[in-house]
């Protein structure tokens, strides 16, 4: 079996790290990103939250009790933007997907393999205001 490739997600801008795995993925490889929750939002807290909370609240007019369920882990959420930009309606995109793994901490098992950063993605790079994944997914649910 080949060994995946551990991405660190601390201090990264989350829809940037998205973007670059999701088109790894594509090419092959094995993907576990760690430490999710440290990942960042760019833009003011308060409305970062905002549109989360604004995105939960989607109901279907066919029956509006049962809206599209929403997840509120920071893994849950970083696992959803990388979905949301690979191509789920073919074969390929499937497949790459069930090539990633997400998680929360930095599990023990992944301890000894080699760690990557993506410099194109850290958060040093932003000139304005960010927010952890974190913070927001605490503010709209998670239980930590």
């Amino acid at each position: 079996m080949v060994k995946p490739t551990v991405i660190d997600a601390e201090n990264a801008i989350a829809g940037r790290l998205a973007s670059i795995v999701a088109k790894r993925l594509l090419e092959g490889e094995r993907i576990v990103i760690v430490n999710a929750e440290k990942a960042v939002i760019s833009g003011k807290r308060e409305s970062v939250i905002r549109e989360f909370k604004a995105f939960l609240e989607i109901k279907t007019l066919r029956n509006p009790k049962r809206g599209p369920k929403r997840s509120r882990r920071p893994d849950r959420i970083l696992r959803d933007m990388v979905w949301g930009m690979l191509p789920k309606h073919n074969y390929r995109g499937r497949e790459a997907f069930k090539r990633l793994k997400v998680y929360v901490g930095f599990p023990d098992e992944f301890r000894k393999l080699k760690i990557e950063r993506i410099a194109e993605a850290d958060a040093s790079r932003l000139k304005g205001k960010y927010v952890y994944l974190g913070d927001v997914a605490r503010e709209i649910g998670w239980r930590s």
